[in-house]
């Protein structure tokens, strides 16, 4: 009997720990998001002066600079983190307010990085200190810490079973956890997200991807998803470039945090004042290629797909850190958008299976990148973008492109 009262009672702390997990999500993308209206709505709809987007990344990445000479470089990177926690069983918790900061500062300066890196952190950090204060559950710190990361990956990218499958599916083998885990998974997740939807419908606010609808398909289409997987294959070598150059340099200027920061901002500036929809994470501007990407022209797309690989990787690297899920994808859409102009292939089609191969390509998790990509492409897509995303993972990176 005491066995089942203690499950029962685990089972109800995985519950309210995963409402406080959407609670803590949606107020931290609501405060971004009022942040972000504030700063590039606001505030230049009342004054003007030239170069503002370089002025505010700039001054902004100084700011950076500072809170992180202070307060430590994070928030560390979703790999990182993951690691952190199937390594120790735990994950540090003594900065959680810093990282927070540290989380949305890069964030409110447009850098093109999304919010789940820090997020992450923070909410393992938080778990863990549950797990230790509980002295009932003191063995079950790690559980609580992974279930609670689950929920956090689920929540932000709006799809409970990519939360589910990403932690958990590896390189080599994916291994799912016990039927009472994979409960126990559920319920946090299921509990994180419904809460964070319920906050959405209370307060009237949409936040996340908007879906693309799927046009009818002829079977000649599909011959197509072998070039465009190599499409998506070649921006994923891209990116693995560019992840090796922007270390390799920042490695150099690893003691000059604030330089470090400037520059970076500085960069992102430059971005955004030539390329705006290089800056931010890509999650809102999606909506603003697919609508029209004539408008915006093959060329253009193409270009800002490749500069938004490079500056995220220069934002992560420079100090201006964050996830790189949302801006990847919108990459993979970009140049999926720009491939269907010059081709006259289904742009919705070419866009899934594009970002399906570039997500899986960085990811290296098939189901994980399918699961994640089913927010914003049609179910009926499933089979070619998981096609896409196998093929991308099986066709390896050069080592000459990875970091040592």
């Amino acid at each position: 009997m005491n066995k089942v009262k203690n499950n029962v009672l685990f089972l109800l702390y995985t519950i309210i720990l995963g409402a406080i997990v959407g609670l803590i999500i949606w107020g931290f993308l609501r405060i971004m998001n009022l942040g972000i209206e504030f700063l590039w709505d606001f505030v230049p709809s009342k004054i003007s002066f030239p170069f503002y987007t370089l002025c505010v990344c700039t001054a902004g990445g100084f700011l950076i600079g500072l809170w992180k000479r202070k307060f430590g470089d994070y928030p560390e990177e979703l790999d990182k983190v993951l690691g952190t926690v199937k390594k120790t069983g735990g994950y540090p918790y003594h900065n959680v307010f810093s990282t927070l900061g540290s989380a949305l500062f890069p964030l409110l300066i447009g850098a093109s990085v999304g919010p789940e890196a820090g997020l992450t952190g923070v909410i393992s950090g938080l778990c863990t200190w549950v797990g230790d204060k509980l002295k009932l559950f003191k063995r079950e710190v790690e559980d609580l810490t992974a279930i609670g990361l689950s929920a956090t990956l689920g929540t932000v990218f709006r799809s409970p079973m990519f939360g589910f499958m990403e932690p958990i599916e590896s390189d080599r083998d994916t291994v799912l956890p016990k039927t009472s885990k994979i409960v126990l998974y559920f319920a946090a997740l299921l509990s994180s997200f419904g809460v964070f939807i319920l906050l959405n419908r209370l307060f009237g606010i949409s936040m996340g991807m908007e879906g693309m609808e799927a046009e009818k398909q002829e079977l000649s289409v599909y011959l197509y998803a072998v070039p465009l997987t190599l499409a998506g294959i070649a921006a994923g070598f891209l990116y693995f470039i560019f992840k090796k150059l922007t270390k390799a340099l920042a490695a150099k200027f690893e003691k000059y945090v604030v330089l470090r920061a400037v520059a970076g901002g500085l960069l992102l500036g430059i971005s955004g004042t030539l390329l705006p929809l290089t800056m931010f994470s890509g999650e809102h501007q999606i909506a603003e290629i697919t609508d029209n990407p004539g408008a915006t022209g093959a060329a253009l797309l193409i270009v800002t797909a490749v500069v938004k690989l490079l500056l995220t990787n220069i934002c992560i690297d420079s100090g201006l850190k964050g996830g790189h899920f949302f801006p990847v994808i919108f990459c993979g859409v970009s140049i999926g958008c720009s491939i269907s102009l010059l081709s006259g292939i289904s742009m919705v089609f070419c866009a899934s299976v594009v970002t399906a191969a570039l997500v899986g390509h960085t990811l290296k998790k098939p189901l994980a990148t399918v699961l994640l990509l089913m927010i914003v492409f049609p179910p009926r897509l499933i089979p070619v973008m998981l096609f896409a995303a196998m093929a991308a993972k099986f066709i390896p990176t050069p080592k000459i492109f990875m970091n040592k």
